[in-house]
């Protein structure tokens, strides 16, 4: 019997984030490139005898009810499978909150993962993320994980090989954005063909495993709206392009900013002059990773 499972959710960017267009429930229909980072929370699920779900985190302003993400996830299954015991879940958020690398999401998904495998439920990884969906567009990807085209509002994926590794720089201002409030000002916009990235052109890019065309194809309509708002984000693009990135942009909603190196000791210098040098004024947050191209295994 499984009663403790030490777990690590890991962090998304957005290569590449095209808007088609709103349905009429609400949703919107997107075409991503998703790719996961080494940037992770650490999540610890313990079985109880207590009945219920109880959440601690280091965060004290995360909700720990229904309002958490990671609380749903456990509840969901443990609903549907009548589970009668308790489940503790000890979460380390070290992911920027609300910064448009799916962090709540990623945090739900690997409850699912652990629930299902501490109980001994017996879902696939297929099954999760048919369930996963109904919780969130990003849980079924978080899932998945790797590199990944990502169609329909998000919850249809095809696996893309794994991107050429190199070092990932990531840095947030010291501001949160409204996903809701992004998309809603974007269906006001019209948008130019050229606001449009190129999405089939970037997966031809990664099939042929060419990082550099990769890096110029990078684009995502929703900076048009968050990035207006906040020139930081131009700000934070340009040092990591002037310290040696091939290039720079925003992930998901904002308004997190990454940059991809090649050269370590640029990505270090990058590193130092965000999170402590003359930079360090435009980010709160600054970590250097890379890419995390492991798929989830039952």
């Amino acid at each position: 019997m499984i009663t403790h499972l030490r777990l690590k959710a890991y962090g998304k960017i957005n290569l590449a984030l095209d808007v088609l267009g709103r349905r009429q429930d609400g949703y919107h229909e997107v075409r991503m490139i998703m790719q996961t980072v080494g940037l992770h929370d650490r999540i610890d699920l313990y079985r109880t005898s207590e009945p219920g779900i109880r959440i601690e985190t280091n965060l004290f302003y995360l909700p720990t009810n229904e309002q958490n993400l990671a609380y749903r996830a456990a509840k969901l299954l443990m609903d549907e499978f009548h589970i009668r015991q308790g489940v503790a879940i000890h979460l380390r958020k070290f992911i920027p909150v609300s910064a448009g690398m799916a962090g709540g999401s990623t945090d739900a998904a690997s409850v699912l993962f652990g629930v299902n495998k501490m109980f001994g439920l017996g879902l696939t990884t297929r099954d999760l993320m048919e369930r996963g969906v109904t919780l969130g567009a990003d849980i079924p990807y978080c899932l998945m994980r790797g590199t990944a085209l990502s169609e329909g509002i998000g919850e249809k994926l095809s696996e893309l090989p794994p991107m050429p590794q190199c070092q990932v720089l990531i840095a947030k201002p010291g501001i949160s954005v409204s996903t809701k409030t992004v998309y809603e000002r974007l269906d006001a916009m019209e948008l130019a063909p050229e606001d449009h990235p190129d999405i089939d052109g970037m997966v031809d890019a990664i099939r042929r495993r060419d990082l550099m065309e990769v890096a110029g194809k990078f684009g995502n309509v929703l900076e048009l709206v968050t990035g207006e708002t906040y020139p930081v984000i131009a700000k934070i693009e340009q040092v990591m392009r002037d310290y040696g990135a091939v290039n720079a942009m925003m992930s998901g909603s904002g308004p997190t900013v990454f940059g991809l190196f090649t050269n370590p000791r640029a990505a270090q210098s990058a590193y130092e002059a965000l999170r402590f040098g003359q930079a360090s004024e435009l980010a709160r947050q600054v970590y250097l990773t890379n890419f995390f191209n492991v798929r989830r295994n039952q």
